[in-house]
């Protein structure tokens, strides 16, 4: 996605523990297991990584409890609750690590991605909010969703 930074986008990752307990180190710990673990490789993001944050439950950080009430939920079933680390459980909840917002440059929530939509769909997307893609429509468009 970084070939879409010319147009001042950008990636924010927030880690958050609610999802299996898979990021249960403290923030210092947090590039090193991205770096070594998972993906691993060497790999070191171009983008910013903020602190652990609660996205769900009471305790959500405000940020994704505005998200979330400014999107539709993408899934519409909890699978597996044995994996769930927060309460209450409400519809719009984040189900997993990976799930995506797509947000304009004024801070308004365009759209929402659930963890396995493709990377395709999502630069589909992109091109036509950012105007990039060669069509005629309106850069907000998408709001069709």
């Amino acid at each position: 996605m970084s070939d879409f930074s010319r147009f001042g986008f950008t990636v924010l990752a927030f880690p958050s523990n609610q999802f299996g307990l898979q990021e249960p180190g403290n923030n210092n710990e947090i590039l090193n297991c991205i770096k070594y673990v998972r993906p691993g490789g060497g790999f070191v993001p171009n983008f910013p990584i903020f602190s652990k944050v609660d996205v769900n439950g009471d305790e959500a950080d405000p940020l994704f409890k505005y998200l979330k009430d400014s999107t539709t939920e993408v899934v519409n079933k909890i699978e597996d609750v044995s994996n769930i680390f927060w309460k209450p459980l409400r519809a719009n909840d984040l189900r997993w690590n990976f799930d995506k917002f797509l947000v304009d440059h004024l801070g308004r929530p365009i759209i929402r991605y659930d963890r396995l939509t493709s990377f395709d769909v999502i630069r589909k997307d992109l091109e036509e909010i950012l105007g990039c893609s060669g069509s005629e429509s309106h850069p907000y468009h998408i709001y069709r969703r």
